[in-house]
C-alpha cells in the first residue's frame, strides 16, 4: 500500500510516496536572422515526440481486453516478456481502480496456463495470506468472513469484489486441480493475528516440550486480543521503549527456534520446522517493524526499507521452500526498481532484483484519465473510501505521449523498444502514482528505470468496495 499522510501511517504500511513534481520550464523560440533556417525549440520536441511515438507503436503489442475471462492469446507477448522468471512483479497505478486488478487476475491466470505460476501474492500480513490460503486450498471458513476480519484498517484498500473475484477464481481452480493447486500468500508485516502465535507456541509445544514456557513467556501480552484494524491503531499508543523490548522479545523467540532445529532428521518433522521458523520471523518482522521511533525521519527512512525487505525476502522464502513461481501484487512503487522518494531509499522490487537478478521481472502500469477508490489526503486514513476522477493527462507528462500511441491499451517491453523510445522512457517525467489517498501530487519518474515492462490502460474506473 502507498500513501502518504503523515509519518505515523507509514508503520501501519500505509505510505503515500509523492514529491512535489519540478515544473518544467517552457522555452521560447527566439528568432536568429543570422540563421534563417534555424529550427525552434517547440519543433524539435514536437520532432522528437513523433520520433518517440513511432517507437512506441513498433514495439507495443495491444491488449485485447482488461477482463479476466476469454481468450488470453493477446497474453504471448507477455509471456515472451516473462521469458524464464520466477518472480512477476505486477504493479498499479492507484489502489482502487477495477481495471489494474482484472489485468492482474487475467495476467495471472495466464501464468498459471502457461508459465507453470502457481502461487498469488499480495502485500496483506503473512497471517492474512495463511487463512486466506487454507480457503484456497481447501475451501476452510468462509471467504466474505475472512476478509472482512482480515481487510481493515490500512488494509481495507484491498478489501475488493475484484480480489474477491481473484481468490474465488484460485479456489474454483483448485477443486479442478486438486493434485497440482495455486496458492495464495501475503507477503507483508503490518500485522500479526493471533493464531500465528498459536501454530508457534504449538509446534514448540510438541517439538520442544522444554521450551514450550519460555516462548509462552516471551510472547505472553502480544498475541492481539481486538480487531485487526484496532490493534493497528491501538499498537501505536505503546511506548517506544516498550514496543523496542517487544520486539526484543520475539526475536528471541526466533533465535531460540532456528538453534533448537527440528525435532528428529525425518522429513516431516524438517519441514514442521521449516515453517515455524517462518511464523515466528513474520511475528518478529510485524512487531520490529512498530519498534522505530517514527518522530525521527531517518528512523522513518530505516523502517520504509525494513519493510519492503521483508516483502521481498518473505516472497523469496516462499519461492525457496514451495518451489512455485510467484506473482507478486502490489502498487507501482513496490515493484520498481527506483525508488521515487528521498524517505523510501529501497524498494520490494530493487530487493527482489538482488535476490534473483533477471529471474524478477517487473511490471508497471499507467493510464491517461479515469475514476479510483482512495480515502481523503486531508482526513486520514479513518475516513471513509471516496470514488475520485482524473481527467485527461497533461502535456509534457509520461502518460500524455504513452496515450497517443495507436492502441486503446497495451503493453510495451522497456528494454527491448527501440533506442528513441529507451531513451524517452529513461528521463524522469511527471507522472501519476496514486496510492491509497488522494490528492497527492505527480511525481517525476523515468519509467524505463522503473520497470522492465508496462501496460498502459487508457482509462480506468472506479473498483467496487466489497460492502
Amino acid at each position: 500500500m502507498t500513501s502518504r499522510r503523515k509519518p505515523i501511517l507509514a508503520l501501519t504500511a500505509t505510505i503515500i510516496l509523492g514529491t512535489l513534481a519540478t515544473a518544467v520550464p517552457v522555452h521560447q523560440a527566439i528568432a536568429t536572422p543570422h540563421k534563417p533556417h534555424t529550427v525552434s525549440v517547440q519543433q524539435t520536441a514536437f520532432h522528437k515526440d513523433r520520433l518517440v511515438l513511432h517507437a512506441l507503436e513498433r514495439s507495443a503489442r495491444p491488449l485485447r481486453s482488461t477482463e479476466p475471462y476469454g481468450s488470453l492469446r493477446d497474453l504471448r507477448a507477455l509471456g515472451r516478456m516473462i521469458g524464464d522468471a520466477e518472480v512477476v512483479g505486477m504493479g498499479e497505478a492507484t489502489h482502487g481502480s477495477h481495471e489494474f486488478f482484472t489485468v492482474k487476475h487475467r495476467v495471472f491466470r495466464y501464468l498459471v496456463q502457461e508459465k507453470g505460476f502457481r502461487t498469488f501474492s499480495l502485500e496483506g500480513p503473512w497471517s492474512t495470506g495463511l487463512k486466506l490460503n487454507d480457503y484456497v486450498l481447501h475451501g476452510k471458513g468462509d471467504l466474505k468472513q475472512i476478509l472482512d476480519e482480515e481487510y481493515q484498517g490500512v488494509y481495507k484498500v484491498g478489501k475488493k469484489s475484484e480480489y474477491r473475484d481473484i481468490l474465488q477464481w484460485m479456489r474454483d481452480h483448485n477443486r479442478r486441480h486438486p493434485h497440482d493447486p495455486v496458492q495464495f500468500m501475503g507477503n507483508d508485516m503490518g500485522y500479526a493475528g493471533p493464531e500465528l502465535y498459536d501454530r508457534v507456541a504449538d509446534y514448540v509445544a510438541k517439538a520442544h516440550p522444554r521450551r514450550a514456557k519460555q516462548v509462552n513467556e516471551l510472547y505472553d501480552g502480544l498475541r492481539p486480543t481486538v480487531p485487526s484494524g484496532d490493534y493497528m491503531d491501538q499498537y501505536l499508543a505503546v511506548p517506544l521503549a516498550e514496543r523496542q523490548d517487544n520486539a526484543r522479545r520475539t526475536g528471541k523467540v526466533l533465535a531460540l527456534l532456528e538453534k533448537a532445529g527440528p525435532a528428529s532428521g525425518r522429513k516431516a518433522d524438517r519441514q514442521a520446522h521449516t515453517w515455524a521458523v517462518q511464523h515466528a520471523r513474520a511475528i518478529d518482522q510485524s512487531i520490529r517493524g512498530y519498534s522505530f521511533d517514527v518522530t525521527d525521519l531517518e528512523e522513518i527512512r530505516k523502517m520504509m526499507t525494513f519493510r519492503d525487505k521483508v516483502m521481498a525476502d518473505n516472497v523469496a522464502w516462499w519461492n525457496r521452500h514451495t518451489g512455485d513461481k510467484v506473482m507478486v501484487s502490489a502498487h507501482n512503487t513496490h515493484v520498481a526498481y527506483d525508488s521515487y522518494d528521498e524517505n523510501y531509499p529501497k524498494v520490494q522490487g530493487a530487493f527482489l532484483r538482488d535476490h534473483f537478478g533477471k529471474r524478477y521481472v517487473s511490471v508497471g502500469f499507467s493510464f491517461d484519465r479515469g475514476s479510483f477508490r482512495a480515502f481523503d489526503a486531508e482526513q486520514g486514513s479513518g475516513s471513509p473510501e471516496q470514488t475520485f476522477r482524473v481527467g485527461a493527462s497533461k502535456p509534457g507528462s509520461n502518460e500524455h505521449l504513452l496515450d497517443q500511441v495507436r492502441y486503446r491499451d497495451y503493453l510495451v517491453d522497456m528494454r527491448t523498444a527501440p533506442a528513441p523510445a529507451r531513451a524517452w522512457l529513461a528521463e524522469p517525467r511527471a507522472t501519476r502514482n496514486i496510492g491509497a489517498a488522494w490528492p497527492v501530487p505527480e511525481q517525476d519518474l523515468a519509467l524505463g528505470g522503473s520497470h522492465d515492462v508496462l501496460i498502459h490502460l487508457h482509462e480506468v474506473t472506479a473498483a467496487t468496495p466489497l460492502d
